[in-house]
């Protein structure tokens, strides 16, 4: 791989103004010709002639509006001097670019603006990438003729406060705003509109006293929720990032992946030697299109937290200090262990956890570690516990665990159903893309028990919100089906071509009995059947319906039928396998998809191929020179309850946390407790951490080479930004381990990893390091029947070949409300904050979400004395944890909400063990719960907080 890199196209360079789809169009510029698509801008004409025009208020990821002046150009036939930004080209148009009169007018445009500028270049923290630096240079700019005057730069005017100037707004953590520099462009304002859809910008005041306002005391206390697009889009040092002001300007980029959700972002990592200065997402990122959100683009710094690991650890038991050792020391004794283990208690007595947060590579030869060295298929990952449900449902109905679209479908879609699911803060930058879609006309459909902020997208259309019952997603989902079908709204075509016809048939006398109408599940459902109609017959009439679903679709116990029920709604509308359509499911981590693609699961190998399929087995075989177990092995469930049966010894967890992410945290503990050799593979010590016995410290996605894969099916390239700190990649170490056993792997780079897998896994088959570096990134399958990659799923036909419909009959939970569990907890994300916290608690993210909090209803709090800001008890049949009330009506009455981001709080002592019937996922979305009043933390955190100080002791250097 390159030392740096951008690819060779000229990814990032700024066009002036959006592209346009038409007829070709022929003009001449500066007597260059050049053909576009009509609709185009003169401005951007220019630039693909190799022209450019001087400009301060376009930009090619915004709406033109013509408004600095400075593009302005001379044109055959029309009179004055037209922005070229806001003209579109017509057949036959001669553009002059450069005359005489046009240089004298753009020195005069940019002396006014200089003329109300801070001239402290040299000091500036944008000195060297300040735009208006740089056209002052191509405009030719030698003086400013004006005398000083009115300003907004100066703090004091004729020896008295200046009442225009505005002090620098430091409150945000990442960025400051001065808006003494700023010109007045409005490209933040229009970034916030027209990028981000927040709307969290706006001018105040009119003419010379126009000023950027967050439209609150500062930034922090505003709606901004700090995704940086205004920060990228400012063509001065007005808002600019704390790190460009502490560090410098950057001197080199590398081109990377984002390691948070699972949209997969691409972004520049900006350096001065060996320092990140600032992560800018990247125009060539086909995933977030050159967008960003809080965490991707500012929440890196926990890469140099103090809290970070750096050194291997061992101890003999856990209620021993830990103890630094070198790498050969650590390794040896893992082994050591591990083979005594296995000497008496047989080869399967040992497992793995893969890491969703690792690259595809890593997360490939830890599964061949417990296959190929450990001998057997004990291999489980975290998507057990969030999309495993995913991967059953869509495989049985089309034949492939994974999504259908690429994200730019979004942008043909005419209406949205958003299931169980809270882009807004679980997947940001796709839920930008998704609100523009929305605010130029197209529909939505919320199916959630709590109003997600997509609700309160500004300018939204039509919409509906189906606030139904936790649990009660296959009942819902059933409904809709059964409108559709019994109103004659089904797509016959579709279905008579590309379904299995006795499927459907079964199916049609399934979902046509009068128990699935909306008025015989009103009762059950809590949403109204008018309502419910409504939104069924709108999904089925639109030319273009797509479902995204996330976590409140799979957590639960029915999480495979409620996939198969969304399954089965696109294929009867026929919203299957083109753009603008398609099931959607929004991974939460940047590399679930991959690792479930990787063979991470007990029962497949990579590919999604049973472990029993014997011709499957046999390409592994030949690869890897071993015998393969034809048996599947224990998920991570199982893994607990044989360790408490005493019949399951050793785990090596690859960079997840399972005692804060799984549910039924006594249990998991419990588990963990009883092994004999715990080895803990992450950055820092996490809550699994307080009952191992080795830490192998980990790498940063900023410190390796690799690929993730997005929830989209992208395969995108990791580039090593910097050395390890550890010093060792985390797929290095995973084969140090490995050796150590005995394995005999000899990798050198993961590209060598990569090669192995396209040779073992068809859909990977043509992918390779020199495709991504030359394309940006590719969605699998590649192979020779897709060589391009795979944009849109089942196109032409499923892969299954026909699709399947499944009856999706509704069963309660076993998880009841009663008298002493009168409410229903469901739990979720927020954006500031990331999975289990380890990274974003260790940022200043923190100054939005230091700490989970129970939503809960007005109604439902003024019943139990609570007001806002209150502790109280959260208490379930499985445990009990307090946290701080916050009095909404996001929630429904009966229904309560929380995160599960800080330990202090763990969340997930309340959750049961409760599973997914086919996938056992947990059901963390329903838990029946009461909640009270309460003096603060409960003896059970109390305790736990000792428990888990003593367990990270580390004994002095000696």
């Amino acid at each position: 791989m390159k030392d740096f890199i951008i690819p060779t196209k000229d990814w990032n360079k700024d066009m002036g103004t959006p592209a346009r789809a038409g007829k070709p169009v022929t003009l001449n510029i500066d007597g260059v010709a050049v053909t576009v698509p009509a609709g185009t801008s003169v401005m951007r004409a220019a630039q693909e002639a190799g022209i450019a025009i001087p400009k301060l208020c376009a930009t090619d990821s915004l709406e033109p509006i013509g408004s600095c002046r400075l593009c302005m150009v001379q044109i055959d036939g029309m009179r004055g001097t037209p922005a070229s930004c806001t003209t579109p080209v017509h057949e036959g148009m001669q553009v002059h670019t450069q005359t005489e009169d046009l240089k004298r007018l753009r020195r005069g445009v940019m002396e006014l603006y200089i003329s109300d500028h801070p001239l402290d270049c040299l000091t500036c923290a944008a000195n060297g990438d300040c735009e208006l630096q740089d056209m002052a240079g191509a405009v030719g700019l030698r003086e400013v003729r004006y005398t000083p005057g009115e300003n907004h730069f100066e703090t004091r005017s004729n020896g008295e406060a200046n009442p225009r100037y505005i002090a620098k707004d430091v409150s945000n953590p990442y960025f400051s705003y001065d808006p003494a520099k700023c010109i007045v462009c409005m490209r933040c304002v229009r970034a916030c509109e027209e990028v981000q859809g927040t709307f969290a910008l706006t001018i105040e005041g009119r003419g010379f006293d126009a000023r950027i306002s967050p439209a609150a005391p500062d930034f922090l206390s505003s709606d901004c929720v700090s995704c940086g697009a205004c920060v990228q889009a400012c063509p001065t040092a007005t808002l600019v990032e704390k790190s460009v002001e502490e560090i410098g300007t950057p001197e080199r980029s590398v081109v990377t992946t984002c390691a948070y959700c699972g949209v997969g972002c691409s972004f520049e990592a900006q350096m001065r030697g060996d320092e990140l200065v600032r992560m800018v997402p990247w125009k060539g990122g086909q995933a977030n299109r050159g967008h960003s959100c809080v965490k991707g683009r500012f929440a890196y710094g926990y890469a140099n937290h103090a809290d970070r690991i750096l050194n291997p650890m061992i101890r003999d038991s856990i209620d021993q200090p830990w103890r630094e050792v070198s790498w050969a020391e650590a390794l040896d004794f893992t082994a050591t262990r591990l083979r005594a283990i296995q000497a008496r208690h047989g080869k399967d007595s040992v497992g793995v956890i893969t890491s969703s947060r690792c690259t595809n590579e890593e997360t490939f030869l830890v599964q061949k570690l417990a296959r190929a060295v450990f001998g057997t298929n004990n291999t489980d990952t975290c998507a057990r516990v969030c999309h495993s449900p995913t991967g059953y449902g869509l495989k049985q109905t089309f034949g492939t665990s994974a999504g259908t679209q690429n994200f730019d479908s979004v942008e043909k879609t005419d209406l949205a159903v958003v299931i169980g699911a809270n882009p807004t803060d679980g997947h940001p930058v796709f839920a930008s893309r998704l609100r523009k879609r929305l605010r130029a006309g197209a529909k939505l459909i919320v199916i959630d028990p709590r109003r997600i902020d997509l609700l309160e997208t500004p300018h939204l259309g039509q919409s509906w919100h189906l606030a139904l019952r936790p649990g009660t997603n296959v009942a819902v989902l059933t409904a809709m089906a059964h409108v559709i079908v019994t109103e004659g709204l089904r797509d016959g075509t579709f279905i008579a071509e590309r379904c299995d016809l006795d499927e459907w048939a079964d199916y049609i006398e399934f979902v046509q009995n009068p128990d699935y109408a909306p008025e015989a599940v009103e009762g059950l459902t809590g949403v109204p059947a008018p309502l419910l109609r409504e939104a069924a017959r709108a999904y089925a009439a639109a030319p273009n319906a797509a479902i995204y679903y996330g976590l409140g679709v799979t957590e639960h116990s029915q999480g495979s039928t409620t996939v198969i029920a969304i399954a089965n709604l696109a294929m009867m509308t026929g919203n299957i396998g083109r753009e603008g359509v398609g099931v959607n499911p929004l991974r939460g981590q940047n590399n679930v998809q991959g690792s479930c693609d990787m063979g991470s699961f007990p029962h497949e190998l990579p590919g999604y191929r049973h472990v029993s399929d014997d011709a499957a087995r046999a390409i592994f075989e030949r690869a890897w020179g071993v015998t393969l177990d034809p048996e599947p092995g224990l998920r991570i469930p199982n893994m607990l309850d044989a360790a408490v049966a005493g019949q399951f010894k050793g785990l090596y967890v690859q960079g997840e946390d399972i005692l804060q992410s799984d549910p039924d945290t006594r249990h998991v503990s419990a588990g963990l407790a009883a092994m004999d050799c715990v080895i803990v593979h992450d950055l820092f010590l996490n809550e699994t951490a307080n009952y191992a016995h080795v830490f192998l410290p980990g790498s940063t996605f900023l410190e390796k080479d690799g690929t993730f894969t997005n929830a989209e099916r992208r395969i995108n390239p990791v580039r090593r930004v910097m050395a390890p700190k550890n010093g060792y990649a985390d797929w290095e170490v995973t084969q140090m381990l490995a050796n150590a056993m005995g394995a005999g792997w000899s990798y050198t780079h993961p590209r060598e990893i990569m090669a192995e897998i396209a040779a073992t896994t068809p859909g990977f088959a043509n992918v390779t390091y020199a495709m991504l570096d030359e394309r940006g990134s590719v969605q699998w399958p590649c192979n020779d029947s897709a060589p391009e990659g795979s944009p849109i799923m089942h196109v032409d036909g499923f892969v299954r070949g026909k699709g399947r419909f499944i009856r999706t009959a509704y069963v309660p939970t076993e998880e009841r409300t009663g008298p002493r569990f009168p409410l229903l907890l469901t739990t979720g994300r927020i954006l500031s904050q990331y999975n289990v916290g380890a990274q974003t608690r260790r940022t200043a993210n923190v100054v939005w979400h230091d700490q989970d909090v129970l939503e809960i209803h007005p109604h439902d709090a003024e019943t139990r004395g609570i007001k806002e800001g209150d502790w109280v008890r959260l208490a379930s049949r499985a445990g009990d944890t307090t946290l701080r009330a916050v009095l909404t009506d996001r929630v429904s009455p009966g229904v309560v909400y929380t995160t599960f981001h800080h330990p202090t709080t763990q969340a997930n002592v309340v959750t049961t063990d409760n599973s997914d019937w086919a996938t056992n996922c947990p059901e963390y979305k329903v838990t029946a719960v009461q909640v009270a009043l309460s003096n603060g933390p409960s003896d059970w955190q109390e305790r736990y907080a000792a428990q888990a100080a003593a367990a990270r002791r580390i004994e002095a250097a000696e």
